[in-house]
């Protein structure tokens, strides 16, 4: 059995014993009597015991709350039930990025303290590395302090949204911390995303406030967004919550916006509170909400799933701390936008104290060695990444361990899509020093962190995630299993192929989704397709031997072109608004045994009498790219003669991304038209397609 084979063991930490969850693991065996050794026992332990283990991180992470709790969880309760965590307990986001407790410290030494104040929090890069900012604790909390004060000011108390159309900027940070100051709901997006993609989440979430750049830099080129701010402001008209739109200086002269209706400058908003003290910390449940983040839009509207301060924020402290080692030291820089939960994932890094570089912009402008170069001028030690850019340096020849000192370097996360096999062995062989750890991670939105992912206690080796992360329950369910509302799953053994769930509850686990009064939406994402489990939407296998979780792909519809991850519902709402001569579409990302990233393929059933032209083609992408962005439009357009649909007429995407994939498939007996697919498998050699068309 292949599964059997042990991979090839690339690296293993040099001293385990000195790490913090080592330490960890001998605190929960002397509290509770046990001598667990490894990390696969230390994982058992933490979801056999799940109100135990989590009782002891949160102690040992040492998080600043209020108030007392005499249940962690009620462990009977069903997980669709989505028990509450921690009840009693009060905390604020902002007060804990801003202040610290040592974890694992004696509960004498747990006082609340300010991080240094003229130490290092934030480093501002700007693309191309053309500028550089650095920005200390003392400046942080102050100046978001001040926003604060400004946002009280305007009215923004507990449970207002707060919205950003935003870069990865000092700016946008302090909005966040600045609203959850005041127990207000955080929410983003980036800059890149079309009008029609901002309302779609704005209009569900009604923010009071809204705050956008004034202009973007990408690929070398300066975009003025003001037109697009208009066009928002525009489209929020109706939404009696909304009070202004507040325009951020992206560069040093903010921009004339006073054409624009509802819109101050960010200089405006703040002087309202030039005398006002700096407020207090709004205290909020542990399962108040805090954030707002947004799925794919597979299936339509985007769905605003709502993260609470207290799961998020205990959750990401277990990732950071206890799982990667993050401290007051290190120094780390995830390339992200804000419109992906990875921007989170970054700010969540000042928890423990680290300095967060926050770079705009792309990673490959000027050249491909810049960002390289930036790795180590910063003397980062944890560096986020995905496997697009992996792909990008290693086919152009790049060896970033001959561009610049990575001595510092100690871990490279990367996530987004499955990393390859051959990006493995590229990193050790090639790419990295063999000092640095290489990070899989897995997990989304959805969770706001990772099923899966590093730890200090195992070996990395080739393909998949090192292993489930501690207190989050991961299983594989047998995929054969059609399942249905009541239908149980059934367990696969490890080294089977199946799908991930989560049998209980764990606390970061959305509190609810905004804008679904019934929860009805929330049950459907996850809990439809078996009973009383999370259904991820992921294929994975456990390895036998390894216990590494290796994740196979999606198991639904979702687009995943270099790590960006949409919803065909996106696409197919972009036609239907615009063209009238198509009379049906389905769109599914390719990614054969050969393909380094995922393409994205749409395919246009016309209406009888109408020509599928190259006019036509160009226009659709031009559409895709206005209305939702370049990130959006699909690599190749095809007219298609059918579409496959079930007996209940809804298209059917996974068969028809499994065929242009190079798989054969047997079709299912839900389908009406069965033999639709069979136009599909020529795309499996798409290229040859295009030659002879190129040719024509």
């Amino acid at each position: 059995m292949e599964s059997l084979i042990v991979p090839r063991k690339l690296w293993e930490h040099p001293n385990p014993k000195s790490t913090l969850m080592y330490k960890f693991m001998n605190s929960v065996n002397k509290s509770q009597n046990l001598q667990l050794k490894t990390f696969w026992e230390l994982y058992q332990y933490s979801i056999t015991n799940r109100a135990a283990f989590w009782d002891q991180a949160f102690q040992f992470l040492n998080l600043i709350y209020t108030g007392s709790y005499s249940q962690v969880v009620d462990e009977s309760a069903r997980i669709d039930a989505i028990p509450r965590w921690f009840d009693g307990l009060h905390m604020n986001y902002a007060e804990n990025l801003l202040y610290s407790r040592v974890p694992g410290a004696p509960s004498s030494q747990r006082g609340k303290k300010g991080k240094e104040d003229s130490k290092i929090a934030i480093t501002e890069v700007r693309e191309g590395a053309t500028e550089i900012r650095d920005v200390t604790w003392g400046q942080l909390r102050a100046e978001a302090g001040q926003l604060a004060a400004a946002m009280k000011a305007h009215g923004v108390g507990k449970g207002d949204r707060v919205v950003v159309v935003a870069s990865n900027s000092l700016d946008t940070l302090k909005v966040f911390l600045a609203c959850t100051w005041l127990g207000g709901l955080f929410s983003s997006s980036s800059t890149d995303m079309g009008v029609k993609g901002v309302l779609q989440r704005a209009l569900q979430v009604t923010p009071k406030f809204m705050f956008m750049d004034d202009f973007a830099i990408y690929n070398g080129k300066r975009v003025d967004l003001r037109p697009k701010m208009r066009e928002i402001v525009e489209g929020m008209k109706d939404v009696k919550e909304f009070e202004a739109m507040v325009s951020m200086p992206r560069f040093q002269e903010p921009v004339d916006i006073s054409s624009i209706p509802k819109t101050q400058t960010l200089s405006a908003f703040r002087d309202v509170s030039k005398s006002s003290p700096v407020p207090e910390f709004e205290q909020v449940a542990f399962h108040d909400p805090f954030l707002i983040a947004y799925s794919s839009g597979t299936t339509g509207t985007p769905k605003c799933i709502v993260h609470s301060v207290g799961g998020a924020t205990l959750s990401s402290a277990r990732e950071g701390q206890l799982h990667r080692g993050i401290n007051s030291e290190s120094v780390v820089l995830q390339y992200t936008t804000t419109g992906w939960i990875m921007y989170f994932s970054s700010v969540m890094n000042l928890l423990a104290g680290a300095r967060v570089v926050l770079y705009d912009g792309s990673p490959f402008i000027p050249d491909l060695t810049t960002f390289v170069k930036l790795i180590g001028d910063q003397g980062v030690t944890v560096l986020g990444t995905s496997p697009r850019w992996m792909h990008e340096l290693a086919t152009n020849g790049i060896k970033p361990r001959e561009v610049t000192d990575l001595s510092k370097l100690q871990v490279v996360s990367s996530t987004g899509m499955v990393l390859s096999d051959q990006q493995f062995e590229w990193f050790y062989d090639a790419g990295f020093p063999k000092h640095v750890q290489l990070a899989n991670i897995a997990g989304g939105t959805d969770l706001a962190g990772c099923f899966a992912q590093d730890n200090p206690l195992t070996p990395v080796y080739v393909g998949g995630c090192q292993g489930p992360s501690l207190g989050t329950p991961l299983a594989v369910y047998d995929s054969l299993i059609e399942g249905g509302k009541g239908v149980p799953g059934a367990v696969v053994e490890h080294g089977t192929p199946g799908e991930l769930i989560a049998p209980s509850a764990f606390p970061n686990m959305p509190v609810f989704f905004w804008n679904d009064p019934s929860g009805e939406r929330y049950f459907s994402a996850y809990f439809e397709k078996y009973d009383n489990v999370w259904t991820h939407g992921d294929f994975i296998m456990i390895h036998p031997v390894t216990k590494n979780v290796v994740f196979l792909g999606r198991a639904d519809g979702v687009l995943n072109p270099s790590g960006v991850r949409f919803g065909s519902a996106e696409i197919y709402s972009v036609i239907e608004a615009g063209f009238p001569t198509i009379a049906d579409s389905i769109c599914v990302g390719q990614r054969r045994p050969q393909d380094s990233d995922e393409s994205v393929m749409l395919f246009l059933l016309m209406k009888k009498g109408e020509k599928f032209t190259g006019r036509l083609v160009n226009d659709v992408k031009a559409a895709i790219r206005k209305e939702l962005s370049a990130r959006h439009v699909p690599k190749y357009i095809f007219e298609t003669p059918d579409i496959p649909t079930t007996v209940n007429l809804k298209k059917v995407e996974l068969p028809v991304k499994q065929i242009v994939s190079g798989k054969v498939i047997k079709p299912s007996g839900t389908l009406l038209n069965p033999g639709s697919l069979d136009y599909y498998y020529q795309f499996a050699k798409v290229e040859e397609l295009e030659q002879v068309k190129s040719k024509l």
